[in-house]
């Protein structure tokens, strides 16, 4: 029988958030300034992170973006290649691919995603946070600056701190504007007056508010009250699961360490420091075990190594590791689950090569004009007006052409005859079928229209043709 965490009463249990105060009000968490090889760590990979996040939007490719996931054209460029909306199995096969990881990923290593590479806490514990720090003081002070009346000191320090982060947020404001419209559609509101181009000014302030409003306010209740990924834990996580978790095998009973005094039942390796908690930055006890709120910052890990050494006792009494490991001492990667989700994702991303391999670099979309039937002409010919859609997917420039398959057809195209698409552009048209009335059988035949790509057929478009049959 596994042994049970000794320093939970079964009877008892937390149902409110800790960010949150009895009588429903914010309980406003202060982490306390954590150093560490962990911290160090994460710093690095944040900076690392961080720089390619603001550099995304400038690097092209054949000067077109890396990155873009324009929603309102309905045009995505992930890491070079295009998607548009007839792709769109494409995309739906990549977010499948993503959430599958994520799932495996989660089941295995907890929530280290969270910890060390989502946006909001790489903005929010490398960015704002070490600003706060830097203005305000540790958690002390920042707890005293709050306390005191509005004086100069205050309005000084709160004033240059809400600047600052307001600059930050016009900065990030701009690169999701960027990874959305485009570096040069950006360019181009930020040069222009604001009443040039009204949609994109409103779209840059309304995004600098909500970064503003999400780390000055709201901050950790992101992570704990709108990111369903943190709820999701109590479905991934198994005994298996690694996270950053308190070895209370280890660490019970609890007590501070008393000079020169005979303790009359031993005791666990946790002095009761409570640094742990101090340092937390969504304000929870690692020690009550697994929690919701929990994003595996590791700060907790180095404030307790850092007691560790002090008190001449080993490191790690918190740490990595799952349930099985601090219960019986051993640690199981390849359990059945993560087998099942490996597998689901190896079939996935052969299915995604597979159809990235088969795309069409050209495609077409034809329909008849709507709205309208058919047009009788001189000389006993009827013409049908159609639309059309092609989406070059290369980089290079492609000729197009559009021929039916039946002679008896003939196809005029309106407007510029030559039909010369630049890479990676979408391009409409119009054009006429026409046809002898006495070639007519029935009011409506169904013909098969030829796409030529520089000459050479690469597709056939099935639509229909209507007409009056001549008595």
């Amino acid at each position: 029988m596994s042994k049970q965490n000794p320093h939970i009463d079964p009877t008892k249990f937390r149902d409110a958030l800790g960010t949150v105060k009895e009588d429903g009000k914010r309980n406003w968490v202060f982490p306390k300034k954590v150093s560490g090889k962990f911290y160090q760590w994460r710093s690095y990979l944040s900076y690392l992170l961080l720089g390619i996040l603001f550099l995304g939007p400038f690097i092209k490719v054949n000067g077109k973006p890396w990155l873009l996931f324009n929603i309102f054209e309905r045009k995505f460029i992930i890491f070079g290649a295009v998607f548009w909306p007839q792709d769109t199995h494409l995309l739906i096969f990549l977010l499948l691919i993503f959430f599958v990881f994520v799932i495996l990923f989660t089941v295995v290593f907890g929530r280290v995603f969270c910890g060390w590479a989502c946006p909001q806490t790489l903005f929010m514990e490398m960015v704002f946070r070490k600003i706060e720090y830097w203005i305000e003081g540790d958690a002390n002070q920042q707890r005293q600056l709050e306390a005191m009346p509005w004086n100069g000191e205050k309005l000084r320090k709160k004033g240059l701190k809400m600047t600052i982060f307001i600059l930050i947020s016009f900065m990030i404001s701009h690169i999701t504007m960027a990874y959305l419209i485009g570096i040069d559609n950006v360019k181009e509101i930020v040069t222009q007056p604001p009443g040039e181009n009204m949609a994109g000014f409103i779209g840059l302030m309304v995004f600098t508010g909500i970064f503003l409003f999400v780390f000055s306010w709201f901050r950790e209740q992101a992570c704990i009250v709108v990111c369903p990924y943190g709820r999701l834990q109590g479905v991934l996580l198994d005994n298996n699961s690694i996270n950053v978790t308190y070895d209370y095998v280890r660490g019970e009973p609890r007590g501070p360490i008393r000079k020169n005094k005979v303790e009359e039942t031993p005791k666990g390796d946790c002095v009761e420091c409570s640094l742990c908690v101090q340092v937390c930055p969504t304000g929870i006890d690692i020690r009550n075990g697994i929690q919701m709120e929990c994003v595996n910052c590791t700060a907790c890990i180095d404030a307790c190594d850092e007691v560790m050494l002090k008190v001449d006792r080993p490191v790690g009494l918190i740490r990595y590791a799952s349930e099985n490991s601090i219960q019986e001492g051993r640690q199981k990667l390849l359990t059945g689950r993560v087998k099942g989700y490996s597998a689901v994702l190896l079939v996935l991303v052969m299915a995604f090569i597979g159809l990235l391999a088969t795309r069409d670099d050209l495609g077409a979309t034809i329909t008849r004009f709507r709205g309208m039937t058919f047009q009788e002409r001189e000389g006993g010919l009827v013409s049908n007006l159609y639309e059309v859609t092609f989406i070059n997917k290369t980089f290079d420039q492609q000729l197009v052409e559009i021929k039916a398959e039946d002679d008896r057809y003939r196809i005029e195209v309106v407007g510029d005859q030559n039909w010369l698409l630049e890479g990676q552009t979408k391009f409409d048209g119009r054009f006429f079928i026409v046809k002898d009335q006495n070639d007519i059988q029935t009011n409506q035949e169904n013909i098969t229209l030829l796409l030529l790509q520089n000459g050479e057929v690469i597709d056939k478009i099935k639509t229909s043709f209507m007409g009056p049959v001549k008595n």
